[in-house]
Parts: structure tokens; sequence; C-alpha cells
């Protein structure tokens, strides 16, 4: 019969009655195990809801990108189905017959001198543009609304009213040429002059898209900062060079991206104003893919084509995060 301890002892588990304290400490250690391992499945747990959470967005992704991106690196090396004789395997051969294509070549430089006109210009009009209509000014609105108004338009709309622009003779700017003493110039029949209107349209329809970014971006900068600026004596541009321009870091990548992007897909005022003409002068990277697959019928031949535009636009945007991500500071 075991004795029942005196009043107001303390109650000791039989087990550790009389024991010294590593005991004691071995029953800390177990209930600290308890209790890791009641964590660590608690963590497991909320591990497999946020999986189960993200599995439609990963399945999405992966269905229209990451599997279509890998079935067109396959397709790339084998040659075009016909109808009565199907793909086979060619090895680099589509590549190598690219890389002897002077259309492509031509195509390729025309790419990046379209990049790099319109994405410098399109982005610093875009920011002008934001810092003008975020003072506060009469018509404010208005103005807002005519900035963003090219933005809403279809392109292919946008294509024909700058074709009335560019007619020869008859167009607004060979009138507004012609009676300051001018000549009719045939802007979108000449090699000269084709791919530099062609940028314009472009700058004239993403200026105001980019410049919605900025302005919602210089809406968020505290006017605290203004104010201690003011009181520092500091002027209007050593106050955007030090505080504006720097928090504006982060849309301005974003926007870079997007422009970018925008620059090496563009084909929809291409194939209507002038066709990739004249003489290839208006011929892009993703207009000549178009012309391959669909015109031509060379599917191996386009996917090849397809592939080099995403090693493109994946190197680009690499280089983008790379150096300009550095310098960017998020609040």
């Amino acid at each position: 019969m075991v004795d029942q301890p005196a009043t107001g002892a303390p109650l000791i588990p039989p087990v550790l009655a009389g024991s010294d304290e590593p005991a004691v400490t071995r029953l800390k250690l177990s209930r600290k195990g308890v209790r890791s391992r009641t964590q660590r499945g608690a963590l497991s747990g909320r591990s497999v809801e946020a999986w189960l959470l993200l599995l439609p967005s990963v399945v999405l992704f992966a269905t229209f990108t990451h599997i279509p991106i890998v079935s067109t690196l396959m397709d790339s090396f084998y040659s075009t189905p016909k109808v009565n004789r199907p793909a086979h395997f060619v090895g680099l051969s589509n590549y190598e017959d690219m890389l002897a294509d002077p259309i492509f070549w031509k195509a390729l430089t025309n790419n990046f001198i379209y990049a790099a006109g319109t994405i410098p210009l399109s982005v610093g009009l875009a920011l002008l543009m934001a810092l003008f209509v975020n003072d506060r000014l009469p018509g404010r609105a208005l103005l807002r609304m005519a900035y963003f108004t090219p933005t809403v338009l279809p392109m292919i709309a946008v294509a024909n009213i700058w074709l009335f622009f560019y007619t020869p003779s008859y167009g607004l700017l060979d009138q507004i040429a012609q009676a300051f003493g001018g000549h009719a110039t045939n802007w979108l029949g000449s090699q000269s002059t084709a791919l530099f209107a062609i940028m314009v349209v472009t700058i004239w329809k993403e200026a105001g898209f980019f410049m919605i970014f900025y302005l919602a971006a210089l809406q968020q900068i505290p006017p605290d900062l203004k104010e201690a600026a003011a009181i520092e004596g500091a002027s209007r541009f050593t106050f955007f060079r030090r505080i504006t321009w720097p928090l504006l870091a982060p849309v301005t990548l974003f926007i870079l991206v997007n422009a970018v992007i925008n620059a090496f897909r563009t084909v929809d005022h291409i194939f209507i104003m002038t066709g990739g003409g004249p003489d290839n002068a208006t011929n892009v990277l993703l207009f000549h893919i178009y012309e391959i697959g669909f015109k031509f019928w060379d599917q191996g031949y386009a996917t090849a084509l397809t592939m080099v535009l995403l090693a493109i636009l994946g190197a680009l945007a690499f280089v983008q995060f790379l150096t300009a991500g550095r310098k960017v500071h998020y609040q």
C-alpha cells in the first residue's frame, strides 16, 4: 500500500519520485519533442493546403506556358509534316537554314532598331505625361483621358487611322507639309522612312498605357516628402532626382519588361500598314514567323524561329532584372 503524501507536499510522478535532476531533464526534452513534432505536423498541413490552393494556377500555367514551350522546342528539330509525309527528325537543320536566311537577319535587325527606338521614347514620354497630369491644373481629368485614349483603341483601328495620316499627297501629314511649302512624301512606301513611321504609331499608342502605371506610382508618394524637401530648399529637379525617381524604380522595371515584350511581339499594324515592305524594310521577327508558319506553311522552320524569339526575350528579361533589379528598392 502506497503512503499518501502529506498535506501541502508537492505531487511527484511515481517514476520520478526520489529520482535525480537528469530524469527531470529527460521529461522536459520529451515534452519538447512532442511539441516540435506537433509543430512540424501543423506546418506540413499548412504546406499541403498552400499547394492545393496553388494547384489550379500551376496547372493552367504549365498547360498554356511550359508544355507549349517544350512542345515547340521538340518540333523545331523535326521537318514540316505533309499530307503523305509525316514529320521526321532533322536535328539542327532548321536552325542552319535560319542562319543562312538573309530575311531572318533583316527582320532581326529591324526588330532591334524598332525596340531601341520605341522603348526609351515611349517610356520617357509616359513619364513626362504622368508628371504633367499629376500636378494640380485645370482640365486635368480631360488631359488624362486624352492621353489614355489611344491605349483603348484596337491596334487595327490605330493602323487605319495612321494610314490616313501617312497617305501621300492627301494624308494629314502631307497636307500640313504642303501648307508650309513642303512636298509630298510616301512615308510607308520608302525604305528610309517606313520603319520609323511604324515606330511613331507604336509610341503614340503605348505611351498612354505606360503613363497609367507611372501616374499610379506618383500618387503613392507621401506628400510629406515634398513638403520636407521644400523646407530644405530643394529644387523640383533635385526632388525628382533624389526622391521621385528612386521611388519610381519598381514600376520602371515593370514597364521596361513589358515594353521589351511589346517591341518583339508587334505584328498587327505592320500587317495592315506595310505587310513587311517595302522590300522587308518593316519586316520584324514575329511577322517573319507568321509568314513562314501560315503563308508558306513551313512549321518546322517557324518553330525554330519561335524558339529564337523566346530565347531573346528571356535573355533580355534576365539582363534587365540582373542590372536594373539591383537598383530597385521596394517599400
